[in-house]
Order: C-alpha cells, then sequence, then structure tokens
C-alpha cells in the first residue's frame, strides 16, 4: 500500500508557514536588548590565607554584587614587589598594597630601586586598613616604654622581610644600633618560629606587623604571659611627621581581653591602587559600590572600618588619585 503523498500547494503552504515562523524568532530575537556587557577585573592580593587576601575577596564580592557590569576576582600573589610590577604592567586593574612600597616605587627606593620599571601607571582609588608595627614584650622582661628595650633580646625578622623593615625604622627613629641589644635573632614567622622563641623566653621583645585586633597576638596573650608597649614616644612622633607613608594610630582599650588599656603606635596604610589605564567610568562605579557598602565592609572586621574617599584621608605619598574617584566624590560632594 502506498503512502499517499501531500498535495503540492499543500507542501508550499506548510513550508511558507515555516519559514514565516523562522523569520518572526530572527523579528522578535532582533528587537530584545542585547546582553550587558561585562567587564572582568583582577585585583591582586597577599598570599592566600593572609588578611590582604580576606579584604580583597571582601571588596570583590562587593564590586560583583554592587557595580553593574563589572566581575571581580581576587588574586593572591606573593607580595607588593610582584603586585605593583603587573599593576603597571596591565595584568592587573587593582591591587591592595603597603603604602610605603608604593612610595618606595614610585621613588625607585627600597626594593625598587634595582628594578629597571618605571612605576607611573599607578593611581589612587582609596585607603582600606592600616597595618600596625606593634611592640609585644613579655612581663617578666621589664619593659614598659619604648626606651627600656635597649639591652633585651630582641627578633628582628628575616632580612627583606616586613618585620626587619620595621626593626630598621625604628633603630633609625631611636638613633640605635643592633649592638645595643643583648640578643639578636633573625626569626621567621613561618611554622610560629618567632612566637616558640618568645614563648620559651629565648627572646624578651618583637614586633608585629598587621591589624588589630590580632588573633595571633590574642594567643600571646592568653599562652605566654605577653604585654604591649606604647609607641607614644616624641622619636616615633617625629619619624612619623617626616615620613608621608606613616601615621601614628591608637588601638582602644578593650581590644583585646587581657590588655585593658589603649595604645599608641605607628603604621603604614593599605591602600587599594589602580592602574591609571582603567577607564574613568569603571573606577567611579567600583567607588561607588565601596562607598554604598562601607558599613558592611566594616562589619567585616574592625580594621577595615578605616576605608574612606575623603581627599585628607589619602596618603601623601606623591600618587594621585584616578579620576574616576576625583568624579565620584565631585558628584556625592565630597571635597
Amino acid at each position: 500500500m502506498k503512502t499517499p503523498r501531500t498535495p503540492f500547494h499543500e507542501s508550499i503552504r506548510f513550508s511558507g508557514r515555516a519559514v514565516f515562523f523562522f523569520l518572526g524568532l530572527v523579528l522578535i530575537a532582533g528587537l530584545q536588548p542585547n546582553p550587558a556587557f561585562s567587564l572582568d577585573l583582577l585585583l591582586g592580593t597577599g598570599k592566600a590565607g593572609t588578611f590582604s587576601h580576606f579584604v580583597g575577596r571582601t571588596i570583590c564580592r562587593i564590586i560583583d554584587r554592587n557595580a553593574e557590569g563589572l566581575n571581580c576576582t581576587a588574586v593572591p600573589g606573593p607580595g607588593d614587589v610582584h603586585n605593583l610590577t603587573n599593576l603597571q604592567g596591565g595584568s592587573l586593574d587593582l591591587a591592595l598594597v603597603d603604602a610605603q612600597m608604593l612610595y618606595d616605587a614610585r621613588r625607585k627606593a627600597g626594593k625598587f630601586q634595582f628594578l629597571d620599571i618605571g612605576y607611573e601607571a599607578l593611581r589612587l582609588l582609596a585607603p582600606v586598613y592600616d597595618s600596625a608595627v606593634t611592640l609585644v614584650v613579655r612581663k617578666d622582661a621589664s619593659v614598659s616604654s619604648l626606651d627600656e628595650l635597649r639591652g633585651k633580646r630582641i627578633n628582628i625578622g628575616r632580612p627583606l622581610s616586613p618585620v626587619r623593615f620595621a626593626v630598621n625604622t625604628l633603630l633609625e627613629a631611636k638613633n640605635w644600633s643592633l649592638d645595643d641589644f643583648s640578643l639578636v635573632q633573625e626569626l621567621p614567622a613561618s611554622q610560629s618560629q618567632d612566637t616558640m622563641a618568645f614563648c620559651h623566653g629565648t627572646i624578651q621583645a618583637m614586633l608585629q606587623i598587621g591589624v588589630h585586633p590580632d588573633s595571633r597576638l590574642q594567643q600571646l596573650f592568653e599562652l605566654c604571659e605577653a604585654d604591649i608597649v606604647d609607641m607614644a614616644d616624641e622619636d616615633i612622633r617625629k619619624m612619623v611627621r617626616l615620613h608621608p607613608a606613616f601615621t601614628m594610630v591608637e588601638i582602644p582599650a578593650g581590644t583585646y581581653p587581657q590588655h585593658g588599656k589603649s595604645f599608641t603606635t605607628f603604621a603604614t596604610t593599605v591602600v587599594l591602587a589602580v592602574s591609571a589605564d582603567l577607564d574613568e567610568e569603571t573606577v567611579a562605579a567600583i567607588s561607588e559600590a565601596m562607598y554604598s557598602q562601607r558599613r558592611r565592609l566594616a562589619s567585616t572586621h574592625p580594621a577595615l572600618s578605616t576605608f574612606s574617599l575623603e581627599p585628607d584621608r589619602q596618603p601623601k605619598i606623591g600618587i594621585e588619585s584616578h579620576p574616576g574617584v576625583d568624579a565620584y566624590r565631585k558628584r556625592i560632594g565630597i571635597q
């Protein structure tokens, strides 16, 4: 039995309906708005597990949720030199870096003096948090002031480490040398080598670099009879006045239950730096997202309450603000 064929005119009619349906779909698709353009941003941070990386991830979440068309990824790196070099070269769009390192990069000083790279394409977006230098001593060392540190057993950290830089800064401010101490160790923080020596009494004093409150410092209070020495010292204040990357900070009473008093020390500011090549509209959108969510940012850690877009809060290190930040400030009336 033969299968009945579709009449020729019916076939034409069916084909015509199919073509009309297809053209309709094309027309409808053409009337729909194009998908929004999305810009991927790379934000350089410290190593994974550091406070810097935690902050970078927090900032990226704020950007992703509050800046339309921007996707942000926090990229951990080995340090500020790496991040600044990649920011200058265009491999990163933003980076969390220490103001001291940014200051040295522009002046080709410190770790940057032998690098054949110019760092002119760096701009400031905002200060994010302070990285404080805290003098921690054993209670049995009988050190109640900075001047009483002389003659004690101290740790100065590894060469080129942040601790070594802070120790050298302190020695210069006080006009001291390593000969002023009875024992000098070069112990790193890795594998808790410095804190173990402190707890066992091999060293009596060490510098702790970072934000407050600090869980590592809290452990020293609980397990090792630690105390903090106030650095409201005239020599330190003079050093801070003369150095644009430093600032005096006060850690409020109650930050650590075992240390009921407030204390003063000096710090550098960790800033969000941005490439000068990033367009003004994008930087303004990042600024708006962070400023509108500044309370949420501060709620993740007390140290982040220092985030600000106020011009007078910017470290005076010779790096200009990005025009996108200036445009956003102008829009919301921050002068």
